[in-house]
């Protein structure tokens, strides 16, 4: 299985510039059928893409600009979002104007269909593969899985802790790990929150008596959840100030491996946002074929098989 990544990914490359540097080698690329990239000028009035390739006008038509555009099934704003952004492209052919100057005709569905045969096809639950993300919505984020092929990341799947929207974890434009969990005719759904480690590996990074920053996530009629890192939280008594989203203080009065739990006490309150942290990711090999969460000896069990 070739890997192919997601947009953006070679546009500074030495290869790409080597490419994109004159003519003649625009034309190597051709005859190679080279996937190259390159950012987007301007859409036309048409929502013909205009490729910024130095000194060589470029052009992939409407038709070209990703898969299922010109059948009617992706709409325009797929092509018009990528204005002063990376895309993939083959080149399909070199032309001269009418003054005599040399363009180059480029598709982005070639590349993507390409992908898609070679690469995203191929995939099954369990791989481990890289993306972008691109969007978010309030049910996920969409993420590019290569040549702008997009992924939904649901957003239950994002962190065992939970969230009320993918902004509390992620960014446009953030690059991250993902597992495939289901493949249904070429879509691929992802997940991430296997990644961010189980819950005995996120409690090892604590200890009793320490007092360390937390983010409350949730406060409920019995107590209020504290998130110490996305895949764990605990529980601490009720505090009239306490809201989702603040953060906090929290004194660690114990760990309970054996019930999964972490019993904490609000010592502090502030009402600034939390920073965006990058993931951390607990797991970094290709595949995984089963995620036991739960802790060994604990009386619930919190496995995902792939």
């Amino acid at each position: 299985m070739t890997k192919f990544s997601p947009e953006g990914t070679l546009y500074n490359t030495h290869e790409n510039t080597a490419y994109l540097r004159s003519i003649s080698t625009l034309t190597e690329a051709l005859h190679e059928g080279r996937i190259l990239e390159a950012k987007v000028r301007l859409c036309d009035t048409s929502h013909n893409m205009q490729l910024d390739l130095g000194g060589v006008k470029g052009i992939i038509p409407r038709s070209e600009g990703a898969i299922g555009i010109k059948e009617g099934i992706i709409r325009d704003i797929a092509i018009i979002s990528r204005v002063n952004r990376p895309v993939c492209f083959i080149i399909t052919g070199i032309d001269r104007d009418q003054n005599g100057n040399p363009f180059v005709i480029a598709s982005r569905r070639l590349a993507q269909e390409r992908c898609m045969h070679n690469y995203i096809n191929e995939l099954t639950p369990g791989d481990i593969i890289d993306a972008k993300i691109t969007h978010l919505e309030q049910f996920g984020a969409f993420a590019d899985i290569g040549c702008g092929i997009p992924s939904l990341l649901p957003i239950d799947a994002i962190s065992v802790s939970r969230i009320d929207h993918p902004s509390r974890r992620l960014r446009t434009g953030m690059n991250i790990k993902a597992i495939v969990k289901s493949c249904d005719n070429g879509r691929i759904c992802l997940t991430h929150k296997e990644l961010l480690g189980t819950w005995q590996e996120n409690a090892d990074l604590f200890e009793t008596g320490q007092t360390v920053r937390g983010i409350v996530r949730s406060v409920e009629d019995y107590g209020a959840f504290i998130e110490l890192t996305p895949n764990l939280a605990g529980l601490s008594e009720l505090r009239p100030d306490l809201k989702p989203g603040m953060q906090v203080s929290v004194f660690i009065k114990n760990i309970i491996p054996s019930k999964m739990k972490i019993k904490l006490i609000v010592i502090d309150t502030f009402e600034s946002e939390p920073a965006l942290e990058e993931p951390r990711y607990f797991y970094r090999g290709d595949r995984i074929e089963e995620f036991r969460y739960s802790p060994q000896g604990c009386s619930k069990e919190i496995i995902t098989y792939f």
